[in-house]
């Protein structure tokens, strides 16, 4: 809700506004302050206007729902507040603290003066949403802060505390204390020089000096294009900040507004846009009330110290969390403490860690051999190995030791949470947290949430993620939950097309190509295809697969496991993790295509992109049908911070509506077609078809 406090402080207007949580500029809080500001015009007794925000925080930027709406181009716009401000006639302060960022920086910088607490801070954060400055943010800081430091902040977007621009023409003050009161003495100042016959000082009217403009922004530009290559605002902030450099703010104004329009549009930013939502949904559990508060987890314990436990272990203590690691003997655990160590010394070396810094958070580590070390712990963690009967056993001993009311956690990535939890007597304590290796660089966690997890314990994994600074998505209880029952079919469409005629080079080019970080072959490597071989076993012993690839089975067999062997789908040098084409493996397809009878085609990228991205989309749709994911926004998060996708395409859903869900499922049908398809699975999903016939996108939306 929006609120407007207008008051009378010696001849100063303080106009103290608030748009609940973080004061976007949205519709309502623009007409508001622009009346605001139109009253003070009028008004004989206020000689200046002084703007803050009520709630400890000035303004976060625009209001970003409004963003392809109606309701962005409702009267008044953002360029006309900020142009009523240049052009009242009295001065006006604005009174920044918490943050000034976006639209938020662009309204102050159209002030006359800026007043900033030291704790603020400032910045352009538009080029992550794939935008540039549209309300003269482009024209504006250059003016204030020098070409090169506006651009470096602008294609950045990171925000940088107020102190950094403390004594340039951006900041007329920086204080620790007395905000208002120092925003009421400038404008109470500048009204007397004003009232003397002096110009109020605007942004706008400075000049830019910079004498090597062209050469400083051809730079600029070579940089973005090689940094930002899928990106199309960097360039564009380039090339408005130097088109008003050339020929005045008034026309700088006009190219940067015609240049946000066409980035508004542009598939990129509407990805951005997308990924920015989908990180606030996420976090939004449908049947979770905000009245369930999260337990206090002080303590946590790891079982297991491989190199996936010792990287889970590493998030809590970067956290300052006291994490006992539990391995069966001393040699493993001493590796494991090992490992932790060398990590922290990395590091320090690299400047990421003070010294002091990185002993604290090893102190917090305390390598245990018992079980019955971690019995007081809050939360612990299974980190073992993929195999039911194990991780059962270890839940056995966990439900014999833990306290009451802890938290006890698997990080399986595809088995079957509630059969584990069905091991204890305390199903309602068990939950699902699946860490992605390398874990403690990873973003995502998929919280999975059994049948009897009990929402106390879903509120605390989802605050233990936010502690540990992960991207949280809960998922419900499948075989490889949302990630991993989706990898599979995506990876069985890879070597379906393998054996049709297709190379592991050409299938990792094209999907590289389309901006996947790793294409399956290499992808499988890295993580060792012995994985993929013990899971494909796993499940046809339980028959829930109905085919596999001799191909890939026979490579396992020849020991082929992948980087970590020096060989796998490709071929590995000692000190080179470079993939080089194997004829091991070439001779190993070309037998086995002989010996299955299949009849090769040739393969084109575009083809062996569809059938991977759209494999992903059609078991994504039947994961949503099925309750498994929430929305589709979440399996668009998953992938774009677990798997790889590339971000500017926004995730496989919102891909797949950008491209129509009707001619996705058109070529769905196709695929059904093809010599040795699995007709079956591309039958669209019954999902996928009540969304066309809906006309509508997977959330509701608009597809």
């Amino acid at each position: 809700m929006t609120s407007l406090d207008y008051s009378l402080q010696q001849e100063v207007a303080v106009i103290a506004f608030a748009s609940p949580p973080v004061n976007s500029l949205g519709h309502g809080l623009r007409s508001a302050l622009v009346e605001a500001l139109e009253r003070a015009k009028r008004d004989d007794k206020v000689a200046a206007v002084v703007l803050i925000g009520a709630n400890a925080t000035f303004c976060a930027g625009a209001d970003i729902k409004e963003f392809g709406t109606s309701a962005m181009s409702r009267g008044p716009g953002l360029p006309t507040l900020n142009a009523t401000i240049e052009s009242l006639g009295k001065p006006v302060v604005a009174a920044i603290e918490g943050v000034a960022l976006g639209g938020g920086l662009e309204l102050a910088m159209s002030c006359h003066h800026r007043v900033a607490q030291s704790g603020a801070r400032l910045g352009l954060p538009e080029v992550k949403l794939g935008l540039l400055p549209g309300a003269g943010g482009t024209q504006r800081l250059p003016r204030l802060i020098g070409i090169e430091n506006a651009l470096n902040i602008m294609l950045s977007g990171e925000p940088l505390p107020a102190k950094m621009f403390q004594g340039s023409p951006l900041l007329d003050a920086v204080v620790d204390h007395d905000l208002l009161d120092t925003a009421i003495a400038v404008a109470k100042q500048s009204a007397a020089a004003h009232q003397a016959g002096s110009r109020l000082p605007r942004a706008r009217d400075l000049k830019i000096r910079e004498l090597d403009l062209q050469a400083l922004c051809q730079f600029a530009r070579n940089t973005v294009k090689t940094a930002f290559k899928p990106y199309p605002a960097p360039a564009a902030i380039v090339d408005a900040v130097e088109y008003g450099a050339q020929h005045g703010f008034a026309a700088g104004l006009e190219e940067e507004n015609r240049l946000f329009r066409g980035l508004l549009v542009d598939p990129v930013s509407a990805s951005l846009r997308h990924i920015f939502f989908a990180d606030r949904a996420a976090a939004r559990i449908k049947d979770l009330s905000p009245d369930i508060k999260p337990s206090a987890f002080e303590k946590v314990a790891i079982i297991g110290a491989g190199t996936m436990g010792t990287g889970i272990a590493i998030n809590f203590l970067t956290a300052g969390i006291e994490t006992r690691l539990l391995e069966v003997n001393q040699e493993a655990l001493d590796r494991g403490v090992e490992r932790i160590q060398k990590y922290f010394e990395g590091r320090v070396k690299k400047g990421k860690l003070t010294a002091d810094k990185a002993q604290g958070m090893a102190k917090n580590l305390v390598p245990v051999l018992d079980y019955a070390q971690i019995s007081d712990v809050d939360l612990v963690i299974e980190a073992v190995f993929e195999d039911m009967a194990i991780k059962k056993s270890v839940f056995s001993q966990l439900d014999s030791v833990m306290r009451e009311g802890a938290i006890l956690a698997t990080n399986t990535s595809t088995l079957d949470i509630d059969e584990i939890a069905a091991t204890t007597k305390r199903a309602e304590d068990v939950i699902g947290l699946h860490f992605f290796s390398p874990a403690n660089v990873m973003k995502l966690l998929e919280v999975v949430r059994g049948k009897k997890t009990s929402l106390q314990v879903l509120a605390t994994a989802m605050a233990l993620a936010k502690k540990i600074r992960k991207t949280a998505v809960v998922s419900g209880v499948c075989d490889g939950f949302i990630g991993n029952r989706m990898i599979n079919q995506y990876s069985a469409q890879a070597l379906a097309m393998l054996e049709e005629g297709a190379s592991p080079q050409q299938i990792d080019a094209a999907i590289e190509k389309f901006g996947f970080a790793m294409g399956p072959f290499r992808m499988s490597d890295l993580a060792g295809n012995d994985i993929g071989w013990h899971i494909r076993k796993r499940q046809l012993a339980e028959g829930k697969l109905t085919r596999t690839s001799l191909i890939a089975d026979r490579l396992c067999e020849l020991g082929r496991f992948g980087q970590k062997t020096g060989a796998g789908w490709y071929d590995y040098r000692l000190g080179d993790r470079h993939a080089h084409v194997s004829e091991v493996v070439e001779k190993l397809i070309a037998e086995q295509r002989t010996a299955s009878g299949v009849s090769t085609r040739s393969l084109d990228d575009a083809e062996i992109v569809d059938r991977l991205v759209f494999s992903l989309v059609n078991e994504g749709a039947k994961i949503l049908q099925e309750g498994i994911a929430q929305r589709a926004s979440d399996i668009d998060l998953v992938y774009l911070t677990g798997y790889g996708f590339p971000i500017w395409r926004g995730g496989p859903m919102h891909y797949a509506e950008s491209r129509s869900l009707y001619e996705v499922a058109r070529r769905m049908r196709e695929f059904a077609t093809l010599p040795s398809a699995d007709e079956a699975f591309w039958q669209p999903a019954d999902l996928l078809q009540q969304c066309i016939a809906a006309g509508h996108g997977f959330d509701g939306g608009a597809a």
